[in-house]
C-alpha cells in the first residue's frame, strides 16, 4: 500500500463553483460539502494539528469532516507513555489513517505508526548508504539497549562502545549515532551498532598512532581489558596487547595477579603490524632486568639464599631475586643417594646454594645444596633484602637405608630394650600342673655401668616398649593369654 500525506486544502487552494456546488434530488443547485473534504484512505499518512489533548486520546484536526482521533497507544512505542510528554496543543503532526469510521463514526489515527512509515523509509536509506542513524536510549534490556528511531532499534551491549561496557543504564536518554548492521522489515527488526561509528571516527586517529610508534618507543597507556592470554592497553585511540610472557620476569599464572582495568601503565612497543593495524607490548620490558642483577653481583662458587618455589621429580628450583630461579639437580641436593626430592627440600623452604654455572645468554642457573659448607659465606641479596634463616633439610629416609649400617652400640641398645619385655612375658607363663615347685626368686643380670646408661637412654628414646619399673612406675606389661608350656 503506497502512504501519501494529504494537506487540508487541494494544491491550488481555491475551489471551482462546479466543486463548490452540486446538483439537488429536485434539480436545484445545494452546497457540495463533501468536495471540500481531503479524500483520505485507511494506510494513508494525512498531516494536521493537535486540537486537544486528554489522558486517554489526543484529538487531531486534518481538515476532515471530524477530527481524527489518537488513542494513547497509538502515541508512540514507548510503553505507558503520558500523552502530554508527547504532544503539545497546537503541534503539527502526521498521523496514519487505522480506520476511516469505526463503530462510533470516528476517525482513528496513529502517530507512531506514522513516524514508523516514514521512519523506516530513512533507515532503509542509511543502511544502503551506511551512513548513521540517530536515536535516544528509551530502555535497558538484557544484553543491550533499545532506542526510538521511529522504530524500535535494538543496540547488543558488544556494540555500544569498543571496549565492553559494564554499566549499561549510564546511557538511559542518551541519543547515541549508530550505524544499521541489520534489518528486517516482516518483523520489524533493526540491530544498530555505535561500536562501528566509533571505529570509523577512530580510524584516522589509529593511522595517526601507527605512523608516530616505532618498534623500541616507550609509551604510556591505560588497561583497557584483561583476558586470559594477557592485557590489552588503550594507547589514546588504539589498543596494543602485551602478552603474558612479556607482563613479568617472573612466572604469572593470569594478567590479573599484575594488572588491573583501568591502571596507568609505561610500556615499550615490542613489534607493529601495520597492515593488520596490531602493536605489541611489553611490561617487563620497562623494568630492571634481574638477570642482570644476577650477572653484575654474583659470581660462581658464591653461596647465595634463596626460596623454593617448585619440586620436581629431578630436582628443585630456587628463587635466588624475583624473576630468576635456578634448578638444584636432584644429585646436588645431599651428599647421600636422593630418590624423591621431597627427602630434602619442600617449597616454601628458605635455603643457602651454591651457584655452579652461570649461562647468561640462555638465562639459567645452576645451583647446588650438598656443596654449601659451613664455613661459606652467605653473599648479600642484589635487590637489598634482608638475609632469612634458612630452614634445616629434611632427610626423610625410608627403614632400610641405614639397615646394613647399624653401630655395635646401638644394636646393643636395642637388645637391652627388648631383654626386660622377653623376660616379663616369660613370667607370666604358667607352669604344669602337678609340679610344685617353691617359687625362687630370679635373680637379675648383672649389667655392666655402660650397658645400663644405653638401656636408660633406649627406655627415654621408646616410652612405649619400656621394661618392667618404667620412668612413671607402672606396671609391665601383661599378655591376655599365655602360651601353654608343653607337659
Amino acid at each position: 500500500m503506497t502512504n501519501e500525506t494529504v494537506d487540508k486544502s487541494p494544491a491550488t487552494g481555491i475551489l471551482s463553483d462546479a466543486d463548490v456546488w452540486t446538483t439537488g434530488p429536485d434539480g436545484e443547485q445545494i452546497p457540495n460539502y463533501d468536495a471540500t473534504f481531503p479524500d483520505i484512505n485507511e494506510g494513508q499518512v494525512v498531516h494536521g494539528q493537535v486540537v486537544r489533548v486528554d489522558k486517554d486520546e489526543v484529538l487531531v484536526d486534518i481538515g476532515y469532516k471530524s477530527e481524527g482521533v489518537i488513542p494513547v497507544s497509538e502515541l508512540s512505542i514507548r510503553r505507558s507513555v503520558n500523552p502530554e510528554d508527547e504532544v503539545k496543543l497546537g503541534d503539527e503532526i502526521d498521523a496514519l489513517v487505522l480506520t476511516k469510521e469505526d463503530a462510533d463514526g470516528r476517525l482513528i489515527l496513529s502517530k507512531k505508526r506514522a513516524r514508523f512509515e516514514l521512519a523506516w523509509k530513512a533507515i532503509e536509506s542509511a543502511a544502503e548508504s551506511g551512513e548513521p542513524v540517530t536515536g535516544r536510549v528509551i530502555e535497558v534490556v538484557k544484553g543491550g539497549l533499545i532506542l526510538d528511531l521511529g522504530v524500535r532499534g535494538f543496540l547488543p551491549a558488544s556494540l555500544v562502545d569498543i571496549r565492553r561496557v559494564q554499566d549499561l543504564d549510564e546511557f538511559l536518554g542518551q541519543e547515541l549515532r549508530c550505524k544499521v548492521i541489520e534489518l528486517n522489515r516482516s518483523r520489524n527488526n533493526v540491530v544498530l551498532s555505535r561500536r562501528a561509528v566509533l571505529e570509523d571516527e577512530r580510524k584516522e586517529m589509529r593511522q595517526a598512532i601507527l605512523d608516530r610508534l616505532s618498534p623500541g618507543d616507550v609509551v604510556e597507556g591505560q588497561i583497557s581489558n584483561i583476558v586470559d592470554f594477557g592485557a590489552f592497553v588503550d594507547l589514546d585511540g588504539m589498543d596494543g596487547l602485551i602478552h603474558i610472557s612479556e607482563l613479568s620476569w617472573s612466572h604469572v599464572n593470569h594478567p590479573s595477579e599484575v594488572l588491573e582495568i583501568g591502571q596507568d601503565v609505561k610500556v615499550k612497543v615490542l613489534d607493529i603490524d601495520r597492515e593488520r593495524q596490531r602493536i605489541s607490548l611489553g611490561l617487563k620490558q620497562t623494568q630492571s632486568d634481574p638477570w642482570q642483577q644476577v650477572v653484575e653481583a654474583y659470581n660462581e662458587s658464591d653461596v647465595v639464599q634463596g626460596k623454593v618455589t617448585k619440586v620436581v621429580t629431578f630436582g628443585a628450583f630456587v628463587e635466588i631475586l624475583p624473576g630468576v630461579e635456578g634448578l638444584v639437580h636432584i644429585s646436588e641436593l645431599a651428599q647421600h643417594h636422593v630418590e624423591n626430592p621431597r627427602e630434602v627440600v619442600s617449597q616454601g623452604d628458605v635455603v643457602n646454594v651454591k651457584i655452579i654455572e652461570v649461562d647468561a645468554d640462555r638465562r639459567r642457573l645452576s645451583l647446588s645444596l650438598k656443596r654449601v659448607e659451613d664455613a661459606d659465606e652467605v653473599q648479600p641479596r642484589a635487590d637489598g633484602e634482608p638475609l632469612e634463616t634458612p630452614a634445616p633439610p629434611q632427610i626423610d629416609l625410608s627403614d632400610d637405608v641405614f639397615s646394613e649400617e647399624r653401630t655395635g652400640e646401638e644394636a646393643t641398645a636395642e637388645e637391652l630394650a627388648e631383654e626386660p619385655a622377653t623376660d616379663a612375658a616369660a613370667e607370666a607363663t604358667p607352669e604344669p600342673e602337678g609340679e610344685s615347685t617353691p617359687e625362687i626368686p630370679a635373680a637379675e643380670p648383672e649389667i655392666p655401668p655402660d650397658q645400663a646408661d644405653q638401656s636408660i637412654e633406649a627406655d627415654a628414646v621408646d616410652p612405649e616398649h619400656q621394661g618392667p619399673g618404667d620412668s612413671e612406675g607402672h606396671a609391665p606389661y601383661q599378655p591376655d593369654e599365655a602360651e601353654p608350656q608343653p607337659e
